[in-house]
């Protein structure tokens, strides 16, 4: 038995409502049921072999999408079809970079999380959530677990909380709960709520001695936050913060953008 049979294997044998799945035939099948019975999966221990096992298949799939270096980043503003100044408040640069957030290797990333903070529970789903917490492996559901049990009630809107990164090539993830918008249309409350996440994730950061952090776009997408409103709050407000604290230890923000969309509206503000 190969090393995606054992793992899947092993979930199914967890669960009894999974007996009758079949292993498929093909790796990306195998890759994908993995992922799905990882992401429906309620956090519990498991055997320290299938630890090992997991983390090296999230290792090797790691490595076949290729880490992205903080200088790669650097380099990737110039090949954008309008070049990028990189923009400096005091000590801490500013940039911007398109691609997979998974692949960053930076001292964290920034999670869009839900209110329940142990990730996205649909099989296979295309949010961030998703993709930080099954690119992590079940050990970043666990921790989320232990923490909100200790807590008590679930993460309000704004704040932000840290955690270890386990597979992926950062070294911690800062889960926050941005505002949804209904109707696409911010009140001034949901407003200062989205800038109440990146002004924590930056103190959150600077309280942890973290030197890098690449932001996703928080509250974009499904919770319908309008693009050029949020990113406008998101710089904005890092500026705001790294300027009120000249000693902040972050001194590379990188925001991150999965979309032309975004990429284009980041690239208009940090021109301005």
């Amino acid at each position: 038995m190969n090393r995606l049979d054992y793992l899947i294997q092993y979930l199914i044998n967890e669960d009894p409502q999974y007996s009758e799945l079949q292993i498929p035939e093909t790796e990306q099948g195998k890759r994908d049921l993995f992922r799905a019975l990882r992401n429906v999966r309620e956090p519990k221990p498991v055997s320290e072999e299938f630890l090992r096992l997991q983390d090296e298949e999230l290792q090797a799939q790691l490595q076949e999408k290729g880490i992205v270096e903080l200088d790669d980043c650097r380099d990737a503003i110039h090949r954008v079809q309008k070049p990028i100044h990189r923009v400096r408040i005091g000590n801490t640069e500013l940039s911007l970079w398109q691609g997979d957030i998974i692949r960053l290797r930076v001292d964290a990333i920034v999670n869009a999380a839900n209110a329940q903070m142990l990730g996205c529970f649909h099989p296979l789903h295309r949010c961030i959530d998703n993709a930080i917490h099954s690119a992590a492996g079940v050990q970043l559901r666990e921790e989320c677990h232990w923490r909100m049990l200790q807590q008590g009630h679930l993460e309000p809107t704004g704040r932000a909380k840290i955690t270890k990164a386990y597979n992926l090539p950062c070294k911690y993830v800062i889960h926050t709960i941005g505002p949804i918008i209904p109707n696409g249309i911010p009140t001034a409350f949901q407003k200062e709520q989205l800038a109440s996440c990146y002004r924590n994730i930056m103190a959150c950061a600077d309280e942890n001695h973290l030197e890098s952090v690449a932001f996703c776009c928080i509250s974009t997408g499904e919770f319908r936050f309008p693009n050029q409103l949020a990113a406008e709050i998101a710089v904005q407000t890092v500026k705001d913060y790294l300027t009120a604290h000249p000693d902040c230890s972050v001194k590379q923000v990188v925001f991150n953008v999965f979309k032309e969309v975004d990429r284009d509206i980041y690239q208009r503000i940090l021109l301005l």
